[in-house]
């Protein structure tokens, strides 16, 4: 069990010491995330995992919360202070939150 936290009780602006890493596919984080994203895979953490950025809470976000959640726990057991973002960017996209997409098109959860 991980440390869940819902869409609602994310900053629209994060402060200092905060990040919202996006652990879906390229294709997935192409077609639309989060402006402010961070985007490391999943498939690429465990040669990465340097990557991950210092911060003093990292928000942990995916399509549905299932991978992000693995993640977080993952990346807790390594020191990271991480928290899952519940219902992942479907929850998002859902509560009107700001995206972008990297084609130039409407941003979309796939």
């Amino acid at each position: 069990m991980v440390a869940e936290v819902a869409v609602s009780e994310i900053p629209a602006e994060l402060p200092e010491g905060e990040v919202l890493l996006d652990v879906r596919e390229d294709d997935e984080f192409a077609a639309g995330h989060a402006p402010q994203a961070v985007h490391l895979p999943m498939s690429a953490l465990p040669e990465r995992v340097a990557d991950v950025p210092e911060a003093d809470r990292v928000y942990v976000i995916c399509r549905s919360g299932g991978r992000s959640a693995q993640v977080t726990a993952y990346l807790n057991a390594q020191g990271h202070s991480c928290v899952n973002v519940a219902g992942g960017m479907q929850h998002w996209a859902a509560a009107g939150r700001d995206m972008t997409s990297d084609s130039g098109e409407d941003p979309a959860v796939i």
